[in-house]
């Protein structure tokens, strides 16, 4: 039972994010993550999920899970410096190295475990950080953890770093450019060339978070570092497997020395039980299936062109949009709500971003596409997000 000091404090934390229209429950989904899904017992279209390529329910990827279910059981049972070490677990960071480019690669538990991990080993009180405003919030704490001094730079202000670089030029500690390739609520791209270069003129070194563009952009769906043409440029790239991978877990890909530091000093990798076999088994399929289906990512750019026009067309904000991922401007907490909300009454699942996860006063839907979405479907939803778009007086 909380006592009474503890209860006061988190019914007033509560109340707060009530009256801030940040307060957040969690919905029931009674299916497996698709471009449809079954909501608290009704069939929605579904924007909310990261499956890009819709690979989370492929039967391929089960039937690796089930056959390394079978020879390895469920669990790792250890940390992998203990006794948690499977093939499957080689067997697949062999793969994310050939397929980042990298001399070496190390898988983590997930993909805020990998940053946290990084970070807090690589950097020291003596060193510098200079992070993306609008970077993913697992960067900032491992920038926090690891005592460093955060500097952070306007979201993809290149004369905003150069700035920031030159004022803390001449110090004694290391300098780290980090930046997210594709922005997650925002959709849009890290000017990754602009950064590289201004990387070898204040020599620092540079960090790329590849979450949500492994498996998606790139010739060979690699990600931004791939598009850009920066492949060997980069000191460290991270992703993870659970989003267009459709299985778990995050990687870190660099040089060898890189990850055997990391194996030594990265403590959410030392002190965590590894990963299960059977989701290395699905995340070391969902790579070979980037590397056979390029129409999968071809397909999911494509829609995601056109129905990012049609929501411009209509009148839609979707800022700097260039990805799959397509965020409705809405602005007001309540007003982001309630559009929402009556979206989902009329079939269309598109979650409400509210601060902390964006800006003050940036509040959105955030739209994003998997490749399985028909044309139907995003017909349909264009339609109805038009519609009630229209009602709300947002257009």
């Amino acid at each position: 039972m909380l006592r009474e000091p503890l209860r006061k404090f988190l019914h007033r934390q509560i109340v707060d994010l009530k009256e801030a229209g940040c307060y957040r429950q969690m919905k029931l989904v009674d299916s497996a993550a698709g471009a449809r899904v079954f909501l608290q017992g009704r069939e929605v279209i579904n924007f909310s999920s990261n499956n890009y390529l819709g690979l989370a329910s492929s039967g391929f990827l089960k039937q690796a899970a089930a056959q390394a279910l079978s020879g390895f059981g469920i669990g790792a049972g250890a940390s992998r410096l203990v006794g948690g070490n499977f093939p499957p677990h080689e067997e697949l960071e062999k793969k994310l190295a050939n397929f980042k480019k990298t001399e070496s690669a190390l898988v983590f538990n997930c993909g805020y475990m990998a940053n946290c991990g990084l970070i807090s080993a690589l950097c020291q009180r003596e060193d510098l950080v200079f992070s993306d405003r609008l970077n993913h919030a697992s960067i900032v704490d491992g920038v926090l953890l690891s005592r460093a001094k955060l500097v952070r730079y306007n979201h993809r202000d290149m004369e905003d770093l150069r700035r920031l670089l030159a004022r803390h030029s001449g110090g004694r500690g290391k300098r780290l450019i980090v930046t997210d390739s594709l922005f997650s609520m925002d959709g849009d791209l890290a000017p990754l060339r602009e950064i590289v270069d201004l990387a070898a003129e204040f020599e620092a070194s540079v960090m790329v978070d590849e979450a949500h563009a492994t498996g998606v952009l790139g010739e060979h769906g690699r990600g931004a570092v791939e598009l850009f043409g920066l492949e060997g440029e980069i000191d460290i790239q991270m992703g993870t497997l659970s989003k267009a991978l459709g299985a778990f877990g995050a990687y870190v890909a660099g040089d060898s020395l890189l990850i055997d530091f990391l194996i030594n000093r990265a403590r959410p990798f030392i002190f965590t039980t590894a990963l299960p076999p059977p989701a290395v088994a699905a995340a070391s399929m969902a790579l070979d299936i980037v590397d056979n289906r390029p129409d999968l990512r071809d397909t999911l750019l494509r829609q995601a062109a056109w129905f990012r026009q049609k929501l411009q067309e209509s009148g839609f904000n979707t800022l700097n949009s260039q990805t799959h991922i397509i965020p409705i401007l809405v602005g007001d907490n309540e007003r982001a709500l309630s559009f929402s909300q009556k979206l989902l009454e009329a079939g269309i699942y598109a979650p409400a971003i509210r601060p902390p996860a964006v800006p003050r006063g940036g509040a959105r839907l955030r739209i994003s596409l998997i490749a399985t979405h028909t044309l139907a479907d995003l017909e349909e939803a264009a339609d109805k997000i038009q519609r009630i778009g229209q009602e709300l007086r947002l257009i």
